[in-house]
Order: C-alpha cells, then sequence, then structure tokens
C-alpha cells in the first residue's frame, strides 16, 4: 500500500504533468484538465505540505500565481503555450496553498 507522503508527491508531479500536457492539448479538454488539476491541487495540499514547509511554500505560489498573471501569452510564437502551462499550473497550486493557508491558520489558532 503507498503511504499519503507518497501520494502527494505522485499527486504533485502528476499536477505539473497535466498542467503541461493539457496546456499542449489546447482547448478540447480545458474543463477536464481544470477539474483534474483543481482535485490534484486538493490532495498536494491535503497530504504533501508539512507546518516546516508552509511558508516557503505559500511563498512559491504566489510567485507561480504572479507570474501566471505577468501576461506571457503575448509573447510571439512560444507565448500561448507558456501563458497556458502557467494557467494550468496556477489552477493546480491555488486549490493546494488554500488548504495550506487554512492548515496554517487552524495551528495557529490552536495555540
Amino acid at each position: 500500500m503507498m503511504k499519503t507522503g507518497h501520494m502527494g508527491h505522485w499527486a504533485f508531479i502528476l499536477g505539473i504533468v497535466v498542467a503541461i500536457v493539457g496546456a499542449l492539448a489546447g482547448a478540447a479538454y480545458a474543463d477536464m484538465v481544470l477539474y483534474l488539476l483543481v482535485l490534484l491541487g486538493v490532495v498536494v495540499g491535503l497530504l504533501n505540505i508539512s507546518e516546516k514547509e508552509v511558508s516557503d511554500f505559500l511563498l512559491a505560489v504566489m510567485a507561480l500565481l504572479l507570474a501566471g498573471s505577468a501576461g506571457l501569452e503575448k509573447l510571439p510564437a512560444v507565448g500561448g503555450v507558456v501563458g497556458s502551462i502557467l494557467a494550468n499550473i496556477a489552477a493546480f497550486v491555488a486549490p493546494a496553498a488554500v488548504i495550506v493557508a487554512l492548515k496554517a491558520v487552524w495551528q495557529m489558532g490552536k495555540k
């Protein structure tokens, strides 16, 4: 049986792969890709981030979300693909960030 830490690790890797492949696949599968990314983000947020990693994770998520909103889709030739990949990664990490932030607030409230 797979340990929950391993499940979270594989969910993270799968989320990145789905974000990239989904961006390359185009709009035909966009809804299905989005739902899968959100689900994988929830799994990562629940299983993969320890208390020691909360600050680093949330900082990395903020950097990814800012990069995703930088308007890279306007770059000629590769911008559309890069913008789509970053948008998919943002859709993947945002639910994980919400869960991790809620867990952090819960831990602070218990002290």
